[in-house]
């Protein structure tokens, strides 16, 4: 059976085909295929590289995500690991709408070693530029976040050369615990978003993995955003939840194998209903009960800015299964 990294080098080996296939609302330029997103709507923020030594690698500017193209079937089509390959495997096996002779090589999808380098010069929260920002919205961290870091100067590569500006660091780590990947939200001086056309970028392997607020059970919460699972937190702080920075990435999380009822916090767009959907189709399959959790606004942090932690807590418990409201908010 071909390993993950055989399949990528012979998707690569077909990078356009595999694009008009999977993208076809996207086009040709040059050297790269030109879409919107993952999800593949119109627009030119994603790019593919459809020949040369990364054939197969792509972009996306708008989100910072990256990787090869068997991590964008799995975004795609909202699948997990295991689930992508046997997509890549139906796919190529497939008559191809155009072939395409390109030199292979596996992408290559962020370092998790140098994720770990980054993540151990950090520092925990308390007293930081960090702590400042999650407090501007709304979120007090009255017990520790092992998951959440601050470093004073990390680097940003732009056009014009690296600068180094503070930022909320956040490890993305794997159903066993182990780091695999980094998100990064840089800040300004006085703890906003810093001004950039991008201020949050993932790095490293994030594809089935997520930020984890708590340890795996059977009951468990997973959306899109940091600070909207940590809204959540604030509302129901032994509700264990994940954090996977985007609509593609939360339809593939990997479901840990003690988890029996899932809820999703879903944003209030049309990529947050589509999330929800995949990951009801999956949990249909493995026997999870899957349950929205819907806003009042655009997500639970705007909810939480908006109305209080109170009132977003009143809110959240009448959606909640009979019973969970018990078990999962906090004891006085």
């Amino acid at each position: 059976m071909e390993s993950a990294g055989d399949l990528s080098r012979r998707l690569a080996r077909d990078a356009e085909a595999i694009c008009r296939q999977l993208l076809p609302n996207g086009r040709r330029q040059g050297r790269y295929w030109l879409v919107g997103d993952v999800q593949g709507h119109r627009g030119r923020s994603l790019y593919v590289r459809l020949m040369g030594p990364r054939a197969g690698s792509w972009t996306d500017t708008a989100t910072g995500e990256h990787g090869d193209l068997l991590d964008l079937i799995a975004l795609n089509r909202g699948l997990s690991t295991r689930d992508a390959m046997a997509e890549a495997r139906a796919v190529l096996r497939l008559p191809l709408p155009v072939s395409g002779a390109v030199t292979a090589a596996m992408a290559p999808t962020g370092s998790p070693d140098a994720c770990r380098r980054l993540f151990a010069a950090s520092k925990p929260l308390p007293g930081t530029l960090a702590e400042r920002y999650l407090a501007r919205r709304g979120i007090v961290l009255y017990r520790p976040e092992p998951a959440l870091r601050f470093h004073p100067r990390c680097h940003r590569w732009e056009p014009a050369g690296t600068i180094s500006l503070p930022a909320l660091i956040a490890a993305v780590t794997d159903d066993g615990g182990h780091l695999t990947g980094l998100h990064r939200t840089w800040l300004s001086p006085d703890g906003d978003k810093a001004a950039l056309d991008d201020p949050r970028r993932a790095m490293g392997q994030l594809l089935g993995n997520a930020v984890h607020f708590g340890p795996a059970g059977p009951v468990m919460a997973a959306g899109e955003g940091l600070e909207t699972m940590l809204s959540l937190r604030q509302a129901l702080p032994l509700l264990p939840a994940v954090a996977a920075l985007s609509a593609a990435h939360l339809a593939a999380w990997t479901f840990p194998a003690v988890l029996r009822r899932l809820y999703v916090v879903c944003d209030a767009d049309v990529a947050g209903e589509w999330a929800f959907a995949r990951l009801s189709s999956r949990g249909h399959t493995t026997a999870l009960t899957v349950l929205p959790l819907r806003p009042r606004r655009d997500d639970l942090n705007s909810d939480l800015m908006a109305y209080g932690l109170t009132a977003l807590r009143e809110w959240v418990v009448p959606q909640l299964a009979e019973g969970d409201a018990a078990s999962l908010l906090p004891c006085g």
